[in-house]
C-alpha cells in the first residue's frame, strides 16, 4: 500500500512504531523494520554512547529504514542529531517541536524529520520550519497527551498543512488504518499495540497487566510529572493521586537522583534540561521537579517488571488488545484487514 509516508521514508507499509522510552529498543525496532513498517528507537532514556550502539545494533539486524526519537529540548540534542547523521539513520522524530535550526541541519544531511504534535498550531509551525511530515496524536494516545480526540484533531491538521500527516492515538488494526486514510492521513502510528507484541522486551508480567485491562482501566493523571499522562490505573497511580505535594516532591527528588546515577548525566545537565522543559512547556518549578518521576517510574515497570513500583503508559486502545503477535504477524494482519475493508467498500457513484 503506497502512501506519501511510504514514499517519503522508504517502507512497505504505512505503519509507524512509536519511540517509547525503555520499550522501543533495538529488538523491537529491528523486528518492526523487517516487517515493512517504520520502527523508531527511543533515545531519551539512553546516553549518547548507548544511542550510537543501539543504532548500530539495529543496522546489524536489518537493512530496512528506521528512525530515532529524541527530545528537542534536551541539552545534548545537537550531539544526538550528529550521531543520527553520522550513522545514516533515515528518520528523526521528536516528541516536542524541534528548532528551525535542527530541522535544517537534519534535512541538509538527507534525514527525514517527523515531529509529533498534539495541536493544529504546532503542526503549522513545524511545517513552516521545514518538517517533512508530522505525527498527530489525539487524546486517546498513551503517555503525555492532550484533550482533543484523534477523530477531531486529525482532519484539522490534514486540512492545515501540506505535508504527510500520520495519525496516532487509538489505532490497533486494519479498520483504523482505513479510517485514518479516509481522513486524509498518510498512515498510522502505534505505541501500545507494538508494546504488546512478542518482540517487545517488556516483562511478561507487565504485558499481562495490559492484556487484562479494560478501556475503563486506562486513565489520565497529572500526579506523575505535572502534565496530563495517560496510563493504566494501578494501586501506585491511586496512591500518587492521594499523596500530598510534599510527598510527591520528595519522591521526585529520589527518582531524579536515581536517574542521574543510571544515565551518567550531571546535576548541571539535569538542571539545564529542566530549564528547557520549563520554558518549552510553561511549567512551574514544582512540575519540573515532578518530571523527574517519569523515567524511573517507567523503567521500574517496563524494564524491571515492578508494576507495584512503576507506571505503565498506555493508550485507551489497550482495552481492545488481547494477544501478543510478533511484529511481522501484527503488520501482516493489519494490512490484510485493511485490504479486506477497502475491497468491501461500496463503489463510488
Amino acid at each position: 500500500m503506497a502512501t506519501p509516508l511510504t514514499r517519503l521514508v522508504g517502507v512497505r507499509h504505512p505503519i509507524v512504531q512509536t519511540g517509547m522510552g525503555w520499550v522501543a529498543g533495538p529488538r523491537l525496532v529491528s523486528a518492526t523494520a523487517r516487517a515493512g513498517a517504520l520502527g523508531i528507537l527511543a533515545s531519551a532514556t539512553m546516553t549518547t554512547g548507548q544511542l550510537r550502539a543501539a543504532v548500530r545494533e539495529v543496522k546489524s539486524r536489518t537493512d530496512a529504514p528506521f528512525g530515532v526519537n529524541l527530545r528537542a529540548d534536551a541539552s545534548d540534542a545537537a550531539e544526538r542529531v550528529r550521531i543520527i547523521i553520522e550513522e545514516g539513520v533515515r528518520v528523526a522524530s521528536f516528541a516536542l517541536a524541534p528548532s528551525r535550526e535542527l530541522i535544517a541541519r537534519l534535512r541538509d544531511a538527507g534525514v527525514v524529520v517527523i515531529p509529533s504534535i498534539g495541536a493544529r498550531r504546532h503542526a503549522e509551525k513545524v511545517a513552516a520550519w521545514g518538517a517533512d511530515a508530522v505525527v498527530v496524536q489525539g487524546g486517546e494516545g498513551g503517555g503525555h497527551t492532550g484533550k482533543v480526540a484523534t477523530t477531531v484533531l486529525l482532519p484539522q491538521v490534514v486540512d492545515a498543512v501540506g505535508i504527510p500527516v500520520v495519525a496516532a492515538g487509538g489505532f490497533h488494526d486494519g479498520r483504523g488504518l482505513v479510517a485514518a486514510l479516509a481522513y486524509g492521513a498518510a498512515g498510522i502510528a502505534m505505541g501500545t499495540r507494538f508494546l504488546l507484541t512478542s518482540d517487545s522486551t517488556v516483562p511478561d508480567a507487565v504485558k499481562a497487566r495490559y492484556l487484562a485491562a479494560t478501556v475503563a482501566d486506562v486513565t489520565v493523571t497529572t500526579r506523575v510529572d505535572g502534565l496530563p499522562h495517560r496510563m493504566l490505573r494501578t494501586e501506585l497511580v491511586d496512591s500518587l493521586e492521594r499523596s500530598g505535594r510534599a510527598t510527591a516532591l520528595l519522591r521526585a527528588v529520589r527518582h531524579a537522583a536515581s536517574f542521574k546515577a543510571l544515565s551518567g548525566t550531571s546535576w548541571a545537565r539535569m538542571v539545564r534540561d529542566g530549564l528547557a522543559m520549563r520554558h518549552g512547556r510553561e511549567l512551574t518549578w514544582s512540575q519540573v521537579l515532578l518530571a523527574a518521576n517519569t523515567p524511573m517510574l517507567l523503567r521500574a515497570s517496563m524494564v524491571e517488571g515492578r508494576t507495584d513500583l512503576g507506571v505503565m503508559a498506555s493508550g485507551q486502545v489497550a482495552g481492545l488488545i488481547h494477544d501478543l503477535p510478533s511484529c511481522a504477524e501484527l503488520v501482516d494482519r493489519i494490512m490484510t484487514e485493511a485490504g479486506a475493508v477497502l475491497r468491501g467498500l461500496p463503489p463510488a457513484a
